[in-house]
């Protein structure tokens, strides 16, 4: 089974969401960008919620960066991949480098991202945490760390595509999992997807500056309760 592209599976992975029940009341998306944002931006407007990004690095091994060892999350979360490190015969220490750098970018990238307009409200809210793939799982362990700091009321993890034991992994720490594909041999995120070009930092600020204008319409328009219209053009 492959997705056209992230839009295509973003509407997917929001039709799934809808059939479990799902709304844009007292929800927050929040996607991980960069390739997650393209596919959250269409669950948020599907359900006609707000989005968001929590922003995280992968830590890569020293002398190998595409080896995910851990990652950092906005708001000064570190996960590490305990065993994985001892596999490959690399202590913290030997982090200590790649970590502080990680955490610069997320520092650069939170501040590009949201263009100086402020995060929504989480506390009390329940979040779904968008992706468009999981492999690892480095990532989603980070940003869920920096998620539940905010103090939310429930998060769903929504994703297309997710490698199976690492979502099976996951599950204890979330209240939910939306996935219509799992597998045990997800060898490439690209293998899913038809058009897995990399997403640009300014797609990313794009839809977030076009999901917050589109929502404050809607929000004013319309009172609580009531439908919504359907997403707005690309």
């Amino acid at each position: 089974m492959y997705f056209e592209d992230r839009v295509d599976a973003g509407r997917r992975l929001a039709r799934r969401l809808l059939e479990a029940g799902y709304t844009g009341e007292d929800t927050v998306v929040v996607g991980l960008p960069r390739g997650g944002v393209p596919v959250a931006y269409e669950v948020a407007s599907a359900l006609g919620a707000p989005l968001d990004v929590c922003v995280v690095r992968k830590v890569g091994a020293p002398n190998y960066p595409e080896l995910g060892l851990g990652a950092v999350a906005e708001g000064g979360v570190v996960f590490l991949d305990r065993k994985r490190m001892d596999e490959v015969d690399v202590t913290e220490d030997d982090l200590r480098g790649p970590i502080r750098q990680k955490t610069e970018e997320v520092e650069e990238r939170v501040a590009r991202f949201r263009q100086g307009a402020p995060p929504p409200r989480v506390e009390g809210q329940r979040i779904l945490l968008v992706d468009d793939c999981i492999a690892t799982g480095a990532t989603v362990w980070a940003a869920l760390q920096a998620l539940r700091a905010r103090k939310p009321g429930r998060i769903v993890l929504a994703v297309p595509v997710a490698q199976t034991l690492t979502l099976n992994a996951l599950r204890p720490l979330v209240d939910d999992v939306v996935c219509p594909f799992s597998t045990l041999s997800l060898f490439s995120i690209g293998q899913w997807y038809l058009d897995f070009r990399q997403v640009p930092d300014e797609e990313v600020v794009d839809l977030l500056t076009l999901a917050r204008s589109t929502f404050e319409q809607r929000r004013r328009a319309s009172p609580p309760g009531s439908a919504h219209p359907g997403p707005p053009p690309r």
